[in-house]
């Protein structure tokens, strides 16, 4: 009796650098699709195409190869039992994709071909948008809906895990970090914001900040979910250093008859920034700056000591001149630069209704944000709430990391992505490449 075949080990990776590729489909012409993983690998099997000369189409996102006379974007391969190939793609947006750093299978199709043995599952398959804080020496992450292998429905009160402050030892493909997550007794990983209430908590505006005795205090703003994707209680919470979970600090708003909108309160993602003054704050912003407070846990606590700011409405475009109006991203201050600079996702854009990606800096955090320069574009897929780590890169350098989450919600039905679809992604900018040259000029 034969045995199973060897899979054959394809290797996608970008023209030039020889950068492994992640997240590039092989389509064959009987719709068999095949995804790279972090090592930019596809273990191919399928008995009856080996050893058989073999069309793919190539599909990934601003990655792609050249069209042949008759439009198609493609390679021809013969698989062999135990052979390695290689796909070269020509990377077309500005963004460079160096992985996924969650969900499941990170290396699953290299560890067919017998590599990248060494990784480990937690049987986390989905995380939907990262929040992060620098506390106590570590940095703390945590995602809003989590998807696990167990059951469909898995943690709606913020999945959690700390790492290093700068976690990569590379900037460049493939991409390795180890969360350490937060997890129930028996060993799972688990929610940390169990607030009182039906429906999820998501949590946001993740800051650490000092008391009046110099103790730095982990906290942030949670919303109340019921469906569809109604909230109906939003508040403050503080970590608990013992507990290792957020708890209820107070309650900003509960919706009724009478008070039917959520209040302005310190959501989305914070920076500081001291003003000509030299007063410290900390600025929530979801992209632009829409609200501040004094840079102390007690100025944040307070709600007599915030200042709602009004975020600009559009940047205009470098390519065009048109406008671009943003939707969800965030801020940081870049040293390299010596400015602010912003990645944020597009509200209605094309070719992506919510998956273009657009860079832009400004001399202050609350503008004017200059011309901007579109960086990561998707074929009829979404990339949302983006967010920028700073932290990841030492202070003088030129290269900026943001991430984001992958997800079919709010495209026109695609077919979701295995593997990939719900999770972050990890991008890299160069900021001294001249495509972004145009949002640079003052």
């Amino acid at each position: 009796m034969a045995g199973a075949l060897e899979p054959c080990r394809i290797e996608v990776v970008e023209k030039g650098n020889g950068w492994p590729a992640p997240l590039v489909e092989l389509r064959t012409t009987h719709h068999v699709r095949f995804v790279s993983d972090n090592a930019g690998v596809i273990a191919f099997d399928l008995p009856e195409l080996m050893s058989r000369e073999t069309w793919f189409d190539v599909i990934g996102h601003g990655y792609e190869r050249p069209k042949d006379g008759f439009g198609y974007r493609g390679v021809r391969l013969k698989p062999e039992p135990g052979a390695t190939l290689k796909v070269e793609v020509v990377r077309t947006i500005v963004a460079k994709r160096l992985g996924r750093l969650t969900g499941g299978g990170l290396f699953a199709e290299s560890q067919k071909t017998g590599r990248d043995l060494d990784w480990r599952e937690l049987g986390i398959l989905g995380c939907d948008s990262v929040q992060n804080a620098v506390h106590g020496g570590k940095l703390f992450w945590a995602w809003g809906d989590t998807t696990l292998a167990r059951y469909p429905l898995g943690i709606f009160d913020m999945s959690s895990a700390t790492t290093a402050p700068q976690p990569l030892v590379s900037f460049q493909p493939p991409v390795r970090l180890k969360f350490d997550y937060f997890k129930d007794a028996a060993g799972a990983p688990r929610g940390v914001a169990k607030m009182p209430g039906a429906g999820p908590t998501w949590v946001s505006g993740y800051v650490s900040l000092p008391d009046r005795t110099g103790k730095p205090r982990l906290v942030g703003t949670y919303v109340k979910i019921k469906p569809p994707m109604d909230a109906y209680e939003c508040g403050l919470c503080v970590w608990n250093d013992a507990t290792s979970s957020f708890e209820r600090h107070r309650v900003l708003w509960s919706k009724s008859d009478a008070t039917p909108k959520q209040p302005s309160a310190p959501e989305g993602h914070p920076l500081f920034w001291e003003d000509d003054r030299g007063r410290e704050w900390v600025i929530f912003g979801n992209p632009l700056p829409t609200l501040r407070c004094p840079a102390a846990f007690e100025g944040w606590e307070d709600p007599a000591q915030w200042e709602v700011l009004k975020p600009q409405e559009s940047l205009v475009s470098a390519a065009d001149g048109k406008p671009v109006k943003p939707h969800s991203g965030s801020m940081a201050w870049n040293a390299f630069r010596k400015r602010y600079v912003a990645v944020f996702m597009q509200a209605f854009g094309k070719p992506s209704v919510f998956g273009e990606l657009w860079y832009a800096e400004a001399d202050a955090p609350t503008g004017p944000w200059g011309r901007a320069v579109k960086v990561l574009s998707h074929e009829n897929y979404t990339f949302y709430n983006p967010r920028l780590h700073p932290e990841f890169t030492p202070a003088q350098s030129p290269i900026l990391l943001f991430e984001g989450t992958y997800t079919m919600q709010f495209a026109d039905k695609p077919a979701p992505t295995p593997r990939y679809d719900y999770n972050q992604v990890l991008y890299r900018l160069d900021l001294d490449d001249p495509a972004l040259a145009p949002a640079q000029q003052r």
